[in-house]
């Protein structure tokens, strides 16, 4: 049986959902599912293959029920437009309480089964109370889900300073670690309000090319090595990775930027 990959949810969860009988989807399909959550809306990105499944790994299983309907779209609308004073009504509990979290988001599903609240919190919080006046008000499950500075720009970002909708909001299903070193390997500024992405963190289009340079590096002459050229001996100062380069110092003190494939043999290597 053919099987989909859809995207729901306001985290935008990948699972991998199989349709009813011998239904068939198009790729930007909208479509209501049972997930292991309840009833929800998603949205159809593609056919799963055998790699697709494979790449996919661990995700959400669950059924396609139909196409999104007009009615299906006005309860969207309807549901959307409540989400805003159900917000508000979050926040005057937790102000009642004095509770030490900052509210993000509130996710109402598509069924009703349930309410998700989404929160920062830098300690532990005690929200039994919060979630019996919440699911007295409201009549349904309350979950309530702690989350990270990453996870509150993809709830909440639009777009990056590359002009792109935020890749946490689009493509990516894990938010991959970032370090410092990442970005000085690439030669990107270190100015942190340069790299840094809506959510405060390095961005995490720095991890995306970082094994390509790690690879490239690896095949180079490592800074401080002498090496042996036409042109004489030198000591390799520095490289341009992607154009597989060397700033190399010759002998006579001369700079000279030669390409890797001039390098005749390395005399003696030093630890980068």
């Amino acid at each position: 049986m053919v099987k989909y990959v859809v995207r729901c949810g306001a985290m935008r969860a990948l699972g991998l959902l199989a349709p009813r009988g011998d239904d068939r989807y198009e790729r930007g399909a909208r479509v209501i599912a049972r997930t292991n959550r309840g009833l929800e809306t998603g949205e159809v990105l593609c056919a799963a293959n055998e790699a697709t499944i494979d790449a996919l790994g661990d995700v959400g299983q669950g059924q396609i029920l139909r196409a999104m309907t007009p009615d299906d779209q006005n309860e969207l609308a309807h549901i959307e437009g409540n989400e805003r004073q159900e917000f508000e009504i979050c926040q005057q509990h937790i102000q009642q309480l004095g509770l030490a979290m900052q509210l993000v988001d509130i996710e109402h599903l598509f069924g009703g089964e349930r309410i998700v609240v989404y929160y920062l919190a830098e300690q532990r919080v005690d929200f039994r109370e919060l979630v019996k006046r919440l699911a007295a008000e409201f009549q349904t499950r309350i979950e309530m889900r702690q989350i990270g500075v990453r996870d509150e720009a993809k709830l909440l970002a639009d777009y990056g300073d590359c002009g792109q909708p935020v890749c946490c909001g689009s493509h990516l299903t894990e938010m991959p670690p970032v370090s410092m070193k990442m970005a000085k390997l690439q030669k990107a500024t270190l100015d942190p309000t340069k790299i840094s992405g809506r959510c405060g963190r390095l961005k995490c289009c720095l991890r995306y090319e970082y094994d390509t340079y790690v690879y490239l590096q690896k095949q180079l002459p490592p800074v401080g090595a002498e090496i042996v050229t036409e042109a004489g001996r030198g000591r390799v100062l520095s490289h341009e990775i992607l154009a597989q380069q060397l700033l190399v110092q010759m002998d006579d003190n001369r700079r000279k930027l030669i390409h890797a494939a001039d390098v005749l043999s390395v005399v003696r290597q030093e630890k980068e």
